[in-house]
């Protein structure tokens, strides 16, 4: 178990090792717990978060808040339109400041080759850490809770396990890559085989790939890209199956949801789930377009582990919070 994560950020999926997240994946195991048994865990009284949102969310604000005040904390939700950051407050001014009232710093901000430089540059500036809500590159923290939940259904061992990490039809809007670039970076470290589905015009970062291969390859795990669903779903242990855009391409909002209807059979259907084996899990970060993305059928089916995934977020972050604050 690595034990000193004090003060560290959260920014992308590698900055802790194989062996740090699973000193995370224990304290989370065990914040789970104790939350089932009513057991009180106040490891961050009187330390305050504070949560600066670019971008709305559901589940990232309401698990980091409950989080903070189960492990005896308060988190301070801060939406940057309410701010001055559109009136001069630079990174500079956010880490340096920001970092003196809070005793971490936690953000949201996806906008398309800004968020993840907007986030190193206050972690720069910052004296706590700096914990990634989501970006444009990454989404640590859900990759997390993923993890916690994969090893929840399948076992720790999960060697020669199929995942698939396919694209998926959404016609809400141009959503990031950050779902599936975090997937293809920390699942090869636990053993998983990746299969990676997408069209064409829907590829991810050539440098996360690069990234993902190499774990692949550390770990000796399977690392396969293809442009069919179906063959993707054949056989597989594991299905994780969102929308992304197509940022590569264009980030023209116009062109992409030209290209992204090019698509909309790339639906999870019960057909699809099928091919995969009998015992396989759907899973999906939500909110998804149901019946469009994916049919009722397969959200609140049995394949479905989407909820217990959510609820791992809370854990997931809160054990992040505990180590590193």
């Amino acid at each position: 178990m690595q034990t000193f994560l004090h003060g560290r950020n959260l920014i992308g999926d590698l900055d802790f090792s194989k062996e740090e997240v699973e000193t995370i994946l224990d304290v989370a195991f065990d914040l789970k717990r104790k939350r089932a048994l009513n057991e009180p865990h106040a490891y961050l009284r009187d330390k305050v978060l504070g949560m600066l949102f670019f971008f709305s969310s559901t589940r990232t604000r309401c698990s980091f808040e409950a989080g903070m005040a189960q492990l005896g904390g308060h988190a301070a939700f801060i939406e940057s339109k309410t701010t001055q950051i559109s009136h001069g407050d630079t990174e500079k001014e956010i880490g340096e400041i920001l970092g003196r009232y809070f005793d971490g710093i936690a953000i949201r901000q996806c906008d398309w080759e800004v968020g993840n430089k907007y986030l190193n540059f206050v972690a720069s500036a910052s004296r706590v850490p700096v914990l990634n809500m989501q970006c444009d590159t990454y989404h640590p923290f859900q990759c997390l809770a993923d993890l916690m939940t994969i090893i929840e259904k399948k076992g720790r061992d999960l060697r020669r396990k199929k995942m698939v990490v396919s694209w998926a039809y959404a016609s809400s809007y141009s959503k990031p890559l950050s779902v599936p670039q975090s997937l293809i970076l920390q699942m090869p470290r636990f053993g998983l085989d990746i299969v990676l589905a997408h069209p064409p015009e829907f590829k991810l970062m050539p440098e996360i790939m690069e990234q993902a291969q190499e774990q692949a390859r550390k770990f000796n795990t399977g690392f396969e890209v293809v442009d069919n669903m179906e063959d993707a779903f054949k056989d597989a242990d594991i299905v994780y199956a969102k929308s992304w855009g197509p940022l590569l391409t264009t980030s023209n909002n116009d062109e992409c949801a030209k290209i992204i209807k090019k698509y909309d059979s790339w639906i999870t259907d019960e057909s699809k789930m099928a091919l995969a084996k009998d015992d396989a899990i759907y899973m999906h970060p939500l909110p998804a377009d149901r019946n469009v993305e994916v049919t009722d059928g397969v959200m609140d089916g049995p394949h479905s582990v989407v909820f217990d995934e959510a609820e791992n977020r809370l854990h997931a972050q809160k054990a992040v919070m505990a180590l590193t604050m």
